[in-house]
């Protein structure tokens, strides 16, 4: 079974206090993290880290039953690679010391701001991102093998460097961070791309647009989209190139061809 995509993989928000949960989850949500499981019980969480693998939990201190104390180290331990966020009341720079040491990767004292929620949570799927790279490469380093070779058969060739490349590829797969294919005219960046969707596992469509003729605003209203009436000529909704591609891969060809305002 392929290994789960990091885009689909769950934060795990754990607290007793359900308006926290449910509040917490819609920051979350609205910053464009979609994929939260809420654990109201910490006696549940193990048996579902267990179950389901994840790219962060955000844990309480003091709940009943299994304290965060308590569970802290229990999660560091079994699952190292995993960013676990310390959210709780606790305000004494004892405490967020001894979670820090515990192997906590974030502290914060609620209410949190945020902002403030945002980025650190943000950041630690970043972090585990990487993580997650960083031991795909270092398997495909060390048993120099392609699981999913079937993704390249359309690239005919007996380069080394090239099954270097394709490794990378299967690397950079599983991440949620986007990804640049540089290379001549005729290197075969489509190719790649057409690879990197098929390696991902995404259920989405691949979309794809040569943004080489268009200028910015064109470019803006092809990726966007526009509504009912925003501008002269407007006659109907028309969904930009970015919802058409959700959950799924937009790939923009020459996009170093874009003027600085639109490439930023």
């Amino acid at each position: 079974m392929k290994e789960p995509s990091f885009a689909t993989l769950p934060v795990f928000l754990v607290d007793d206090d359900q308006s926290v949960l449910h509040a917490t989850a819609a920051v979350l949500y609205s910053a464009g993290v979609a994929n939260v499981q809420l654990v109201n019980d910490s006696r549940e969480l193990l048996p579902a880290l267990e179950r389901q693998p994840a790219s962060a939990v955000l844990l309480d201190l003091f709940m009943p039953h299994v304290t965060g104390n308590k569970l802290l180290p229990d999660i560091v331990h079994l699952y190292p690679e995993l960013p676990v966020i310390v959210m709780t009341a606790a305000q004494d720079v004892e405490t967020a010391v001894l979670s820090m040491k515990e192997g906590a990767f974030d502290y914060l004292v609620k209410p949190v701001e945020e902002s403030r929620l945002v980025a650190s949570v943000r950041h630690a799927l970043e972090v585990q991102s990487l993580r997650r790279q960083m031991g795909v490469l270092k398997h495909y380093l060390l048993s120099d093998c392609l699981q999913h070779g079937e993704a390249f058969a359309g690239i005919i060739t007996n380069s080394r460097k090239m099954r270097a490349l394709f490794q990378y590829l299967e690397a950079v797969a599983v991440s949620a961070e986007p990804v640049l294919i540089s290379g001549e005219t005729g290197a075969g960046k489509e190719m790649f791309a057409h690879a990197l969707h098929k390696l991902s596992g995404l259920a989405g469509q691949f979309v794809q647009v040569n943004v080489a003729g268009l200028d910015d605003t064109l470019f803006s209203d092809t990726l966007f989209g526009h509504r009912k009436g925003a501008f002269t000529g407007a006659d109907q909704n028309r969904p930009g190139l970015i919802a058409q591609a959700g959950g799924g891969t937009l790939f923009l060809d020459e996009i170093g061809d874009l003027s600085m305002a639109s490439q930023v």
